[in-house]
Order: C-alpha cells, then structure tokens, then sequence
C-alpha cells in the first residue's frame, strides 16, 4: 500500500490526537501534558527519544535499517504544539476545556500529523537508507522554542547535521479547502516586538498646561509610526506594523503619569529590518522631546525571515503533485506577512515551509476567520494527508540523497 492509503487506515487515531490535544491547549514552553500525549502516541515505536532540558520539547530519532554508507542522509520532519492565549468560540464539540486558552493557530493539527507520520515512517523501517529526526517543538508562538531546540542540539540528533529540514503549517483560510501552498525563497516575513512607554506628570483634567500628558504624546506617537512607514520605506520593500495596545489612565478627567504601546513588525529584507530598529526608536524619542516627556523604548528583534530552499521547495511540489494532483498544489505568489521560528532551523538546514488549508469544505475561504481568531476552525479532513506528505518527504529525500 502506499503511504497516503496507511495514512487513511490510522485517521481515527490522529483525529483523536487532534482532538485531546485540541480540549488542553497549553501556553509557551512549558506543556507538561502535550509533551504527554506526543510520548504516548510514539510509545511503541522504534524512536531514539530525547525530552527537553529547558522545554517540554520531544525529539524523536528513527535509524533506518537500509543505510547505503556510513555517511548516511538525514531528514528533520518539524510539528509545532504550543496553543495561544485566546477565548475560543468555535463551539465545536472538542472546544477548548482550558479557560482563556485555544489552538486558535492550528498547532493541534501539525502535532498529530506529524505523530501519524512517526507510525508510517515506522512501518517503513528497513527500507529507510537514512536517518529521520521528529522535532515537536513548544513555544513557536513568541518564545523561540525552536532556537532552544536547536541549542539543545536537535539538528544534530541524528549524530550529523540533518540533510534537509520540512515544516508544515495549516491555515484556516488563505486558501480552498486541501490546498497544499509553497514559495521558494522569502515565505514569511520578519517579526520584532514594540514596547514604549511615555512617561509624563498626571493632573487634573481640567488643568493639562499644569500637567505633562502622555496621552496625547502617545496618539501622535500612533499616528506617526504609520506616516513614518508610507514616508520612509520603499513602497516594493514593504514593512506592516500594527499597534495591538494603546493602554493609558484610569478616569476621563484624570491625566494620568503614563501611556503604553506595544506593536508588532514585520519587514521582508534585512535592510528594512535593521532600518526599522534605528528610525523607530529615533521617531518616538522625538516626538517624546518635542511634547517635553520622557519616553522608554524597547525594540525587540524576533524571528528572521522565513526562506525557503529553492532545490528543496520544488523537491516539495514534486512530492506533492506525485501524491494527490497538481490541482492540490498552489505556488504562492506574493510571501504572507506572519512570521515562524521554523526560519532559525532553516537558516542552518536547506529546507521549505509548507502551507496546507484546513478550511471547511465548501466554505470561502476568503471570509473564514483567519489563524489567531476565536472563531478560527480547522478541519479534520486534511489531517491523514498532512501526515502522508510529512513521511513521503522524509522517505522521497532520503532515498534521493542515498542514490537510491
């Protein structure tokens, strides 16, 4: 049988997964119970096992019983598992039992696709000529868990450097229901953290000339971040920066002492990114000096550019089309402009990042919530595909730099 008809005979098994790992969502690096259920869907199988020192990372090393040399090809097959700190409200009917906590990103499905991989790849031991290393990773949404994955030594679980890296990410629009999305090069954009804080002198409301108010400092501060975007970065380079919190005061006729932003960045080029850490940081203290106030910023650079292998993203399409039909594969034309930890294992490995939409079927992609949102639903209909697609690559790759 071929690896996509094994993946359909274990279905039941990884929406089961999907589904336990969907009811206890939990948040950073630290997800004693995930970590639970990832060891216990592997309990079993043929894995050289390593936990985290400082994380509830898993990774999960398979030798294969056909090495062709002593120099033997190695393939990282990554999952992601951690949940964001998001009220759901689905309703569906293995909604989030963790209050204030929900897989609103999709990482509930990555993990059980990956866990369904470790049983095929398994079963396909001894025709292996090459090593595969699971990387089940905690803290992808802002804790960089892969950079202490990779600190750890996950790259080289194997004995040697892995050979090629693939990571997977569902999404619950974007795209019609079962496409598979790729993009050679830049995938995903850079990410940076925002946090200011205008420090001035509270009054009476009444009064403001008596006072120093961070208020209004800070709505100019707002205004002119994005002005600073269309006015000083080249519109073909683009950069998007949100402010996601605008926090100041307690009463309408109270001025308070202090007024907090936070924002998030994202660049496409290594030249935007450096430039937006200088003209940020100079923009806000200028505006602080000319209202007479202090102003603290902190830039906090985050993950780089996700960029994709060109070799290895058609390998990817290939293995794709070959499995289930061009019409399944959509080559990206412009990157997204979320951001992965994924970009530091490829950074140090040739690899791609693959998309896949978990929109319902029939339904428009164009108006389901996107990934983060509360009402975010992913189907369950793409998990066994995720899965075959997870152990052909490794199994494909392997053979390829084999000779096989």
């Amino acid at each position: 049988m071929t690896i996509a008809a094994d993946a359909k005979e274990l279905r039941d098994d990884i929406v089961r997964l999907r589904h336990d790992l969907h009811r206890e969502p939990e948040i950073g690096l630290q997800l004693p119970r995930t970590q639970e259920k990832v060891l216990k869907a592997l309990d079993g199988l043929p894995y050289e096992i390593t936990l985290g020192e400082e994380t509830t990372s898993v990774t999960a090393v398979l030798r294969g019983g056909a090495h062709a040399s002593a120099e033997k090809p190695v393939v990282l097959l990554r999952a992601d598992m951690d949940g964001l700190p998001v009220q759901e409200t689905t309703g569906v009917d293995y909604t989030s039992r963790v209050d204030g906590a929900m897989h609103a990103c999709g990482h509930d499905l990555h993990t059980s696709m990956l866990a369904g991989a470790a049983t095929l790849l398994a079963e396909r031991r001894d025709q292996l000529a090459g090593d595969v290393i699971l990387m089940f990773q905690p803290g992808e949404e802002g804790f960089d868990g892969a950079g202490y994955m990779i600190k750890e030594g996950v790259l080289d679980a194997a004995g040697k450097r892995a050979d090629a890296a693939y990571g997977m990410h569902v999404f619950s629009s974007v795209a019609d229901h079962g496409q598979f999305l790729t993009k050679p090069g830049i995938m995903l954009s850079s990410s940076a953290g925002l946090f200011v804080t205008v420090h001035g002198a509270g009054g009476h409301g009444s009064a403001p000339h008596l006072a120093k108010d961070p208020v209004t400092a800070a709505a100019e501060m707002v205004t002119a971040l994005q002005v600073m975007v269309t006015r000083q970065f080249d519109l073909f380079d683009p950069v998007v920066l949100t402010v996601g919190v605008l926090q100041a005061g307690t009463k309408r006729n109270v001025i308070p002492e202090t007024a907090r932003i936070e924002a998030t960045i994202r660049t496409f080029s290594e030249a935007s990114r450096r430039k937006m850490m200088e003209a940020v940081p100079r923009l806000l203290q200028g505006i602080a000096a000319a209202h007479g106030l202090e102003v603290h910023v902190q830039y906090d650079d985050e993950y780089p550019l996700t960029i994709n292998d060109e070799d290895e993203t058609t390998t990817a399409e290939k293995v794709i089309a070959g499995m289930f039909g061009e019409s399944r594969h959509t080559r990206m034309a412009t990157p997204l402009s979320g951001s992965e930890d994924f970009s530091r294992v490829l950074a140090e490995v040739p690899g791609t990042f693959i998309g896949l939409s978990a929109v319902a079927p029939g339904a428009d992609h164009a108006t389901s919530a996107f990934n983060h949102s509360p009402y975010a639903t992913f189907d369950d209909g793409v998990l066994t595909d995720g899965a075959a697609l997870y152990a052909q690559l490794a199994v494909s790759r392997i053979a390829a730099l084999a000779g096989n």
